[in-house]
């Protein structure tokens, strides 16, 4: 099968080839899926897991790329849940090869059913992206109806679909980015906007939530916006100071199979709209990693045709 695959670490984005690797194996409880379309984190080849397995084993030549939508074509050993030729979305394994593949073998509990009206492009814009949002505000920060969220890098994948679940609890909602995000993030429902570059981020005020995806000295100079009793939660780096009478809380998201299905009803009823930035062919994954114009949304590599 045809592959993108990294071998040497401080070769970068630059040691991102297109080659043939074997077949995929099942393993017991796993599925094999034809992958349609893939999603990837740009910083994934600087995470450790990118180039060894969880026993700390070089595992190259690696498969980056964990995010899929796609058809299930093989189950292994006491696989329950899913069927053969059944359409799926979902994460991979942080330290198994990943979804930047024809093939890809994958925990069946990673994975939920994909509903047919549901395009592969957008299903794979959603697993890790929404899963994190949701995870942050709601299961780490506990938002509820009426309180203020300040929402970082809101025109990105994580940003713009928290964006949305925050504004349909009723919080009022927050968005920064840069300049050109601005009427992206109000018409996602925000009814703020601060630009990163020209704004001064102490005149936001006083928050209960902040959600951070962007780390370093924004993440420092948000502590100070959360009011006592209030949370700051992170996806870019452990934070190195609390929040006054406030708590700090830095997450990895986790697989979940049925929040990933209530996430996908949202998108079918109009309640939820990933962005996606760009649809790029599988040859073309090196210069997505490196792309040099940003654009809102998640950029997704399309593998294999509808």
């Amino acid at each position: 099968m045809r592959a993108i695959t990294v071998r040497d670490r401080d070769s970068g984005i630059a040691g991102l080839t297109l080659t043939d690797m074997p077949y995929p194996h099942a393993a017991e409880n796993d599925v094999v899926v034809r992958v349609h379309a893939a999603g990837f984190t740009p910083g994934e080849l600087e995470w450790p897991a990118t180039w060894s397995d969880r026993a700390g084993r070089d595992r190259t030549p690696s498969i980056p790329g964990h995010e899929l939508a796609g058809v299930v074509v093989e189950l292994g050993y006491g696989t329950a849940g899913l069927t053969v030729g059944q359409r799926v979305f979902g994460p991979t394994d942080w330290a198994r090869d990943g979804s930047l593949a024809e093939y890809t073998a994958v925990e069946a509990r990673n994975l939920a059913p994909l509903a047919a009206d549901i395009d592969f492009t957008v299903a794979a814009a959603l697993p890790i992206s929404g899963l994190t949002a949701w995870q942050g505000l709601f299961d780490h920060a506990d938002l509820t109806c009426g309180r203020t969220v300040l929402i970082h890098g809101a025109a990105g994948g994580v940003g713009s679909i928290a964006v949305q679940l925050a504004r349909e609890v009723g919080a009022h909602v927050i968005g920064t980015g840069r300049a050109g995000d601005r009427d992206i993030v109000l018409g996602l429902g925000a009814q703020a906007f601060f630009d990163l570059d020209g704004d001064d981020l102490r005149d936001v005020g006083a928050v209960d939530v902040v959600f951070d995806v962007i780390g370093g000295r924004i993440l420092e100079r948000s502590t100070e916006l959360v009011r006592p009793g209030g949370t700051l939660v992170t996806i870019a780096m452990p934070p190195t100071t609390q929040p006054r009478d406030g708590r700090a809380v830095f997450f990895v998201v986790e697989p979940d199979r049925a929040r990933l299905a209530d996430l996908a009803e949202r998108v079918r009823n109009g309640r939820l709209e990933p962005l996606v930035g760009s649809v790029r062919p599988l040859a073309d994954t090196a210069s997505a990693f490196a792309r040099r114009h940003r654009t809102p949304g998640r950029t997704i590599i399309r593998v294999a045709d509808e």
